[in-house]
């Protein structure tokens, strides 16, 4: 009997001990699961979080845009950005239609941009027309590097067009002056391309002005000084400007410029 109870005992023993190891093993075995998936789910929010910032970084990158791309000054309902300046005389300046007005002034009335802009290398592209005079209407006032120069849109009664002032003499008498005619209400478009070899001016994709700047002077007439540094002017005139884009030339295009410039030197 005894014999036969030792036995059983050992059984059961034997038994618990297969139960208990099969346990361990399974429980092991999910702990290593556990722990693999919660490894694997912070790798995956960490990837996660790697690439939602590489996103965030590309989005910014793509939101900020490229100087060499236009950027526009006026965004047809405020004066934002710009400045009137009190020349004496001068008419009302409003936003009228999505347009600047600038109205006939006794003689002069302008806007003068008081943010940041480029002083060398870069182009201006603006449209405008006269309502209401005889005289420029959106003559503009740029920098050409630590100098400024104006070119102006109809001046001298009506049609003298140029740049004021090479050498001191300005746009009625130097060798950009021509003669043009501006019709009321009618929409011009102009672009001023300003490099170290050039200025050049375009009126409804007509080149102008090609002028090479070398060892000449460049200057303005004082009545644009308060203009400075970028700005328009009308003169016994009513003038409505409707878009003001800027942008920077980029190194290609800068080089070419010269190099036409010294081709035409040679």
């Amino acid at each position: 009997m005894q014999k036969h109870f030792s036995h059983f005992v050992k059984l059961i023993y034997g038994m618990m001990i297969v139960v208990l190891g099969t346990a361990l093993t399974y429980g092991g075995t999910l702990l290593a699961e556990n722990a693999g998936e919660s490894g694997g789910a912070g790798a995956g929010i960490s990837k996660a979080s790697a690439a939602g910032e590489a996103a965030s970084a590309a989005q910014s990158a793509e939101k900020k845009p490229s100087r060499y791309e236009w950027r526009d000054l006026f965004d047809g309902k405020t004066l934002n950005g710009w400045k009137v300046p009190k020349f004496g005389g001068e008419g009302q300046v409003k936003v009228e239609n999505g347009c600047i007005v600038m109205e006939t002034g006794d003689p002069m009335t302008g806007i003068a941009w008081a943010g940041d802009f480029p002083k060398i290398n870069y182009e201006v592209e603006y449209v405008a027309k006269r309502t209401d005079g005889i005289d420029f209407f959106a003559t503009v006032t740029f920098p050409v590097g630590d100098s400024f120069c104006s070119f102006v849109t109809g001046g001298w009664g009506g049609s003298v067009i140029g740049l004021s002032s090479i050498n001191f003499n300005d746009a009625s008498d130097n060798e950009t002056t021509q003669f043009m005619v501006f019709k009321d209400n009618q929409w011009y478009k102009f672009r001023v391309r300003v490099t170290k070899a050039k200025i050049e001016v375009w009126v409804d994709e007509k080149k102008v002005v090609d002028f090479i700047i070398g060892d000449n002077k460049i200057s303005t007439r004082y009545e644009v000084d308060l203009c400075k540094p970028f700005g328009f002017a009308s003169w016994c005139s009513t003038g409505v400007i409707k878009s003001i884009r800027v942008r920077e030339l980029t190194p290609e295009e800068v080089k070419a410029i010269e190099e036409e410039a010294e081709k035409t030197r040679l």
